[in-house]
């Protein structure tokens, strides 16, 4: 791998790692960087480095949050081992939604809806909808202060929320997060429990994307497992600073920054690719 390749697998890390836990759409960043930037691979490899360099944004979410999530720890109680085990069956009852819906859809989603323009209006649309909930939510106290006071059926119906995040553009973490907030959870509630749902989704979605590559395209060279493997670290050690940003500011804000941010980029992807269709550039 030339400097070159090395500079792109770090600016993809980067904004992986930037955008994967904002309510923001990673997707939408790396529309843009994509067809900016591209990585001298062929198209199949592509499609699965994009799905598994999210691994290292996984892996973020474990490393920071392992005390809460790891059932075996000696230092926890018998209460606080079960309760450890109650979070994580909340946490595979929410992902039932989506890996029904998603999974018989995976091929019809890529081939259909993951282009500029379902990516932008979703950006805007929802982007639209955390301002008016921000708005509606001013002076309310939500009654979920804490992740272990989510109820089964809470769980679930966040988990059906997040199947919202099929749609390019819209954000997994976003649709999770105004799903719990609508069902009364607070901020950094919604925002964890955003976490949380992602290790087992976006490694279940990961496997999938390496597995039908394997299947169609045979195994990975020397170099590719290099690409993959650094666009992981970079995105981890990216993620792990933007979650600790992300906890600190919704503590003492709401997320209407980030809905206007969304707007703003939806409307950047319209111009940016409608004026490359006009100028008839591929």
């Amino acid at each position: 791998m030339n400097f070159l390749e090395f500079l792109k697998v770090l600016l993809f890390g980067i904004v992986e790692g930037y955008t994967e836990w904002l309510p923001i759409s990673s997707t939408g960043h790396l529309i843009l960087v994509e067809d900016i930037v591209k990585l001298n691979q062929p198209e199949a490899f592509w499609s699965v480095f994009l799905v598994v360099i999210q691994l290292g944004a996984i892996l973020a979410v474990i490393f920071l949050y392992w005390s809460k999530l790891w059932p075996f720890s000696p230092k926890k109680s018998p209460m606080q081992k079960r309760n450890t085990w109650i979070l994580w069956s909340k946490i595979i009852l929410a992902c039932i939604p989506a890996a029904v819906v998603g999974l018989p859809l995976d091929d019809f989603l890529d081939a259909h809806l993951y282009n500029s323009t379902v990516v932008a209006l979703m950006l805007i649309l929802y982007g639209a909808i955390f301002i008016w909930m921000e708005n509606r939510n001013q002076g309310m106290e939500f009654p979920i202060q804490k992740t272990g006071e989510l109820s089964y059926r809470t769980a679930l119906l966040i988990g059906a929320f997040q199947c919202l995040s099929l749609i390019p553009g819209t954000s997994r973490s976003g649709a999770t997060i105004i799903g719990a907030m609508l069902l009364g959870c607070a901020r950094p509630v919604a925002a964890e429990f955003s976490f949380f749902l992602g290790i087992p989704v976006m490694c279940g979605a990961s496997l999938l994307r390496i597995v039908k590559y394997l299947l169609q395209e045979g195994a990975f060279t020397g170099e590719q497992w290099i690409i993959m493997l650094l666009g992981m670290l970079i995105s981890f050690l990216v993620a792990v600073v933007t979650i600790r940003y992300l906890m600190s500011y919704i503590r003492k804000h709401d997320f209407k920054i980030f809905g206007y941010y969304r707007i703003v980029l939806g409307v950047i992807v319209l111009v940016f690719f409608g004026i490359k269709a006009l100028a008839g550039t591929p």
